[in-house]
């Protein structure tokens, strides 16, 4: 893994290779996307159903597209690990309890003059949730984006994922599924799959918001629907960076930074430290590691396009370069992690200390593992409850509580050239037969 010294050109080198993984640079990829949108919106199950064929190979129509529970059962029985089931329900209850945290509900302020203002807390009614589907299925994501909207209180939750060419789902998706009360299950993927949830078939009716990540097709399909439903987010590769000191142990170091790039040959993984004896103690045990795990084509492949091991003069600077990265996973591995966390101001989600790396995060702890990437978590945040809900504003006021402020308001209408708003507020307070001023 190659070791560089933090300087003002290595960082712009490094900034302008990571900008190159972000979804808004595939636009070579769009015309399809487009296309596979519009014939859905057009043709319905049709589109949709030739579309599974031809890319998943599956015979799929409108009397198979919908899991049943007979399918959901079988499910259980095809699990390779038994084990697994009792697994989810403890990852749940963590990622349930997390969440709970976050709820949000309306509010109503009264005053003596007779004015309520407030918010009113509405659960979004139909949410899509799209799920990878073989190599690439995790029971984890569908735990991830289900959960929250479960307890934001959404009414129905509707589940997409790719069948196999047997016409199947995933066994760990369903099971997944089951576990955290999904309402409906569709076999559909990729960009028709998004475009069913968008516009709505025959078969799959149109949803709210859609959740859950997904290839380039996928991703840019979300991108592209935005509008005609909410999206949660247009996420990039997964990407990791991990700031240590002297102190921090260089194998759990390596380790953490080879848990993201075994994702995928986009995947990114940065290691910043003022140890320049680190750095090499870091270098040697990837090696030995990617020696010796699965993926190692994949392994290689991204530590070589997007794998940095930076050596800066200050632990200010590797702050600064953190927080200008903005990282989807960041790793604290430092004397005082806690001190470096306060001047961490962009990380999708933060691990502190040496026993919080970053699969905790993916599966256990409770947190959201569905996290800004490509340095959008400068602006944006996690996968949460709110994400499933909507406010309203509250307005009401008697005629007691309106007058003290009719003239101002009619100003302010008048300034702007707004005759008609300043005459809903005068008509109020003149006679019948008064005539416009």
């Amino acid at each position: 893994m190659r070791v560089v010294k933090l300087n003002e050109e290595s960082k712009n080198n490094l900034l302008n290779d990571l900008l190159k993984r972000s979804p808004n640079h595939y636009d070579k990829y769009a015309d399809t996307v487009n296309g596979i949108l519009r014939a859905v919106k057009q043709e319905g199950d049709k589109a949709l159903f030739e579309l599974t064929e031809k890319f998943d190979h599956a015979q799929i129509n409108a009397d198979n597209v919908k899991v049943t529970e007979e399918e959901i059962q079988e499910a259980y029985d095809r699990l390779e690990n038994p084990e697994l089931v009792e697994v989810i329900r403890k990852s749940l209850k963590n990622i349930k309890d997390f969440h709970e945290k976050q709820k949000q509900y309306s509010w109503f302020d009264t005053k003596t003059d007779g004015s309520m203002l407030g918010q009113k807390v509405t659960a979004l009614s139909r949410v899509g949730v799209y799920v990878p589907g073989g190599k690439a299925a995790y029971p984890s994501s569908v735990l991830m984006n289900v959960i929250p909207a479960k307890v934001a209180g959404v009414e129905e939750i509707v589940m997409v994922t790719p069948p196999g060419k047997d016409g199947r789902v995933n066994p760990n998706t369903l099971v997944a599924a089951k576990e955290a009360g999904i309402d409906v299950i569709y076999k559909v993927g990729g960009a028709q799959a998004i475009a069913a949830l968008a516009y709505g078939t025959q078969s799959i009716p149109k949803v709210d918001k859609i959740v859950g990540p997904g290839n380039i097709y996928v991703a840019l399909a979300k991108k592209a629907v935005f509008g005609y439903v909410s999206i949660d987010s247009v996420a990039g590769p997964s990407e990791i960076l991990v700031i240590a000191d002297e102190k921090a142990n260089p194998r759990y170091v390596a380790a953490d930074l080879l848990s993201q790039a075994e994702h995928d040959e986009l995947a990114s993984a940065i290691l910043v430290t003022t140890s320049q004896k680190l750095a090499a103690e870091v270098s040697e045990w990837i090696d030995l590691f990617v020696s010796k795990l699965k993926r190692t084509e994949i392994l290689q492949k991204s530590l070589e396009n997007y794998g940095y091991i930076l050596v800066a003069d200050t632990m200010e600077d590797v702050i600064d370069i953190a927080n200008e990265i903005a990282s989807e996973h960041l790793e604290i591995l430092t004397e005082n992690p806690f001190d470096i966390m306060t001047k961490i101001k962009n990380a999708g989600a933060i691990f502190l200390g040496e026993y919080s790396s970053e699969p905790l995060g993916d599966y256990f702890a409770g947190p959201n593992h569905v996290l800004p990437t490509n340095g959008t978590a400068k602006f944006f945040s996690p996968l949460s409850v709110d994400d499933f809900i909507k406010k309203s504003s509250i307005i009401s006021y008697s005629r007691e509580a309106l007058e003290p402020w009719k003239d101002d308001i009619q100003k302010f209408a008048k300034a702007e050239g707004l005759t008609a708003h300043a005459n809903s507020i005068r008509v109020r307070f003149e006679k019948k037969d008064d005539i416009l001023e």
